[in-house]
């Protein structure tokens, strides 16, 4: 009850205090006296309540060290130094909050975005209701200026949606029928229908918040060691002050020795470096789930990236389809784009998109479907067996492909294409040719990596070793695998830790979940990357954009460089007051008022990571992003 009155506590002992100050100079000393007293009282409840609660739990708290101090200056009726140290410390808790609320302030805007009411569709009448009311199905109708209050798919129009929220990106995005949109984005203009796939808690949105909200909860190395330190540090400093009054006789000086020695700054340095942090990454569309992961994310000098969509956009296009034997390549197309519907693969999408250009009918359900991870897909389709993937998925089932076949395979690949093979009842059918561009800011990315002191970049990919290689030479990238399973991903980050690297991974599929988690970090590609990947991942970018991935690294490392400074200068200055007042140059409020001082600094210190920007200044990227767009464009065709 007291805590809801600590502000108004607070302003009335400072008005005691002037009022107390300006009775003695005009000649009052028992008014003086009287005041400073009530303001030590009004200012010191709050304190000596919370010193009580912490004796009740058994733990030694700052409060515990004021409330032993402000009762021996009563005791010494020092009633002006009484007053102005419960004043001090209740106005530092107060400008404290106020700090701590600014570092908060991303993701408390990131919560007022939550949609509260949707406008459905239910027989055929539009009816506004709560977003809890939404179920998956429903027809949701947004028009501009609206938020998306589900995630969903557009049935009908188009508009230009501002992400933000979701992304970090303020650019808004055109989305037409059969786009993706997610709950929390806004509509600049138009007006879209979708269908609700996502609803409640189990929306994008509402995971970055829970998300958000627990890594604010999770400590870094520093911050355990700190509060491991200020459990023993505590107790410590009463000792020393019993030494310093058993050695000296002054109890004036033992108490303010115990007052200077509270551990305020140090304690409190570490946590908002970390919430300030992760506030910036959330902004930006980077969500770094913990204090934890900060502090390792700062230590990676090696990184592997997955090719298809992390290196290069995700949303390849089938450039070619050789058909052989019976069956036409309309036809193969039509029975491959209703197979390829069971799996999440962006090879496999690429065909059913394909097939959905070319107004197939691919509605035909797949039976005995089997998804093979690093292979392809088994499946039957209208009483047709299918078997579609790579080589290796032929030879498995014991598919031969014929030498003119496998050398126009080799051809494509050679040209920057993925060959998927397509088998029908046991007998190869025909190729489809999958290209994929290389995305615009990926070269840019790396290069600021290295910049900021990743010593290895590596690929790793499921897709043959000439696209592979077309990729790896244009970007760079030091070192590269090709066709490889989920589980030889596994191997060879293990094979990177074991030479001492600190590794992160970074990929957007079901068959890179096993190499995220595997990684001392795990980086997920979070707009266009599956819901597993985004669960295992420590990393999570929202904006499936690269250049998140090189602000995540240099947040991480100027974060735990600001938990650093805070620190350091937390010990230094508690060890310059306890000298000042061993040697009578510090007193009992001077004392005060620098330590509060001293918190103060270390907050707003943290609070410059809360406009840390990373990289190069606007035209240096812009020059940068001209530069890569030039080099990377076109398709690997």
């Amino acid at each position: 009850m007291i805590a809801k009155y600590k502000n108004t506590l607070t302003a009335a002992a400072f008005l005691f205090i002037v009022a107390g100050f300006a009775s003695g100079w005009l000649g009052f000393p028992s008014v003086k006296t009287a005041a400073l007293l009530v303001a030590t009282v009004l200012a010191g409840t709050p304190i000596f309540i919370k010193a009580y609660q912490s004796i009740r739990m058994r733990v030694f708290s700052i409060d515990v060290l004021v409330t032993i101090a402000v009762t021996g200056a009563v005791y010494l009726q020092e009633f002006t130094e009484s007053s102005v140290v419960t004043f001090l410390f209740l106005f530092g808790d107060f400008l404290e909050a106020r700090t701590l609320e600014k570092t908060r302030s991303s993701i408390r805007k990131l919560m007022d975005m939550a949609p509260q009411e949707a406008t459905v569709v239910r027989d055929g009448d539009e009816l506004t209701v709560p977003v809890e009311e939404v179920a998956v199905g429903d027809r949701v109708i947004i028009r501009p200026g609206g938020k998306i209050p589900v995630d969903g798919r557009i049935v009908s129009g188009q508009a230009y949606l501002n992400e933000a929220a979701v992304t970090g990106e303020a650019v808004p995005v055109r989305k037409y029928h059969g786009d993706n949109v997610y709950s929390g984005t806004v509509i600049d203009n138009g007006f879209i229908e979708i269908t609700a796939e996502k609803v409640g808690d189990d929306t994008t949105f509402a995971k970055i918040i829970e998300l958000v909200e627990e890594a604010q909860e999770t400590k870094t190395k520093t911050e355990k060691f700190l509060n491991t330190f200020a459990a023993f540090y505590t107790p410590g400093v009463m000792v020393l002050a019993v030494l310093v009054f058993a050695i000296t006789k002054d109890l004036k000086l033992a108490i303010t020795f115990l007052v200077i020695a509270c551990p305020g700054a140090l304690v409190i340095g570490a946590p908002v470096s970390s919430v300030a942090g992760i506030g910036n990454g959330a902004k930006h569309g980077v969500l770094i789930k913990g204090g934890e992961i900060m502090d390792t994310l700062s230590k990676v000098d090696a990184v592997v990236f997955d090719k298809t969509g992390t290196l290069t956009k995700g949303k390849p296009e089938v450039t070619d389809i050789k058909a052989y034997g019976k069956i036409g390549a309309e036809e193969l197309l039509r029975l491959a784009g209703a197979a390829e519907t069971i799996s999440e693969h962006h090879l496999g999408q690429a065909i059913v998109r394909e097939a959905e250009t070319k107004g197939l009918d691919s509605s035909a359900i797949p039976k005995n479907a089997n998804v093979i991870k690093g292979h392809g897909i088994l499946a039957e389709i209208e009483g047709r067996k299918l078997v579609i993937g790579n080589r290796s998925l032929m030879a498995k089932m014991g598919i031969p492909i014929l030498k003119e076949i496998g050398d126009y395979a080799a051809c494509r690949e050679k040209a920057g294409n993925t060959a998927v093979f397509a088998a029908v009842d046991g007998e190869l059918a025909g190729i489809f040719s999958v290209a994929d561009e290389i995305r615009d800011d990926a070269a840019a990315a790396i290069s600021e990596l290295r910049r900021n002191g990743i010593r290895k970049i590596i690929m790793l990919t499921g897709d043959n070793r000439h696209t592979a290689a077309i990729v790896a030479e244009r970007l760079e990238i030091d070192e590269f695998a090709a066709e490889m399973l989920p589980e030889q991903k596994v191997a060879y980050v293990k094979s990177l830790q074991e030479q001492g690297y600190i590794v992160a991974m970074a990929g957007d599929g079901i068959n890179d979940a096993p190499a995220i988690a595997t990684a001392d970090i795990g980086l997920a590609m979070g707009e266009g990357g599956t819901d597993i990947s985004m669960e295992t991942a420590g990393v999570v970018l929202m904006a499936d954009k690269l250049g998140q991935l090189s602000h995540a690294y240099s947040l991480a490392k100027a974060t735990i460089r600001n938990m650093r400074q805070n620190t350091f200068f937390a010990i230094g200055i508690a060890a310059l007051l306890m000298a000042g007042v061993l040697f009578g140059h510090i007193h009992l409020a001077s004392g005060m008022l620098i330590h509060e001082a001293s918190v103060i600094f270390v907050i707003l210190n943290a609070m410059r990571l809360i406009r840390f920007q990373s990289g190069k200044s606007g035209k240096e990227k812009s020059l940068i992003a001209e530069s890569t767009a030039s080099k990377v464009s076109g398709q690997l065709s």
